[in-house]
């Protein structure tokens, strides 16, 4: 069993266009809300899973290395990681597993900082860090709807340390925690599963970044491609009905974790507080 501590590490604002994709404004700003420059607020969520053996960190937030190269995005409110576990009772030696869910900025920035001889190094030092493998292969070499998102010069750091371990199938890393691939957002990303006292819970990443893209055909025009995206979503949505399932959202700056429930051929958020 795990417990489940959240790490609100900031936000960014992006087009409600993109996120939302084909869905008119009329239509999603009810349900998400924009401002005058139709820039939404989006939160970045980690999540630190602890047992008796382990302490995981799900995703790490933005960080501070690329802030000139994102500014479009006005990152604001950005939280030390570090300071953040330190405020737990830990440490970034503590931290047994990193799982970054995929490598673009916003989900991997934390992974790695630049040390006082600005050499780019892992920032956390006894951590794994779990990457899948077609996400690595495709941060060496991103596609062009990717390529602005992806920083590979943080993520070689991780190598090169010695760190780095590749997931190339759904798999169980310690008993209660596991991750499986799903793509369309982008190639083989991970979602997490995690056991607690209060059930499992999910963190879907970008496959589902807000309780609003619950919704089947609510895909983001940042996905890669958005077929796969609903026949992804659809898959594990029917997985996470039938059991039960909580999802905790990453981008979602207004709602933290829901359950969700099919009706008719589509599905909705049952919004709770975790």
């Amino acid at each position: 069993m795990f417990k489940i501590n959240i790490i609100e590490s900031g936000y960014i604002m992006a087009d409600g266009g993109a996120m939302f994709g084909a869905i008119p404004k009329r239509v999603w700003q009810r349900k998400y809300p924009a401002n005058e420059e139709n820039l939404c607020p989006l939160a970045m969520r980690c999540i630190l899973a602890i047992s008796e053996n382990h302490k995981i960190l799900i995703d790490t937030g933005i960080g501070d290395q690329h802030t000139k190269q994102i500014s479009y995005y006005q990152p604001k409110e950005l939280k030390n990681i570090a300071r953040e576990i330190e405020n737990m009772g830990y440490s970034i030696n503590d931290i047994t597993d990193i799982v970054l869910t995929h490598l673009h900025f916003d989900h991997c920035g934390y992974a790695t900082y630049r040390n006082e001889n600005e050499n780019i190094v892992p920032s956390f030092p006894n951590a794994k860090y779990w990457i899948s493998k077609k996400q690595w292969e495709n941060a060496q070499n991103p596609n062009r709807l990717e390529s602005d998102s992806i920083f590979i010069e943080n993520i070689l750091a991780i190598k090169e340390s010695g760190l780095l371990s590749l997931i190339d199938k759904d798999i169980s890393l310690y008993d209660g925690f596991s991750v499986q691939l799903f793509d369309g957002h982008t190639s083989g990303q991970l979602v997490v599963y995690i056991n607690t006292k209060e059930g499992i819970h999910v963190l879907p990443g970008d496959l589902i970044p807000t309780s609003s893209h619950v919704s089947l055909n609510w895909i983001s025009a940042y996905d890669i491609c958005a077929l796969t995206s609903v026949i992804e979503k659809e898959r594990f949505l029917a997985e996470a009905e039938r059991d039960g399932y909580t999802l905790i959202y990453y981008h979602d700056a207004f709602i933290k974790s829901s359950k969700v429930k099919k009706v008719n051929d589509n599905y909705k958020a049952l919004i709770t507080k975790l």
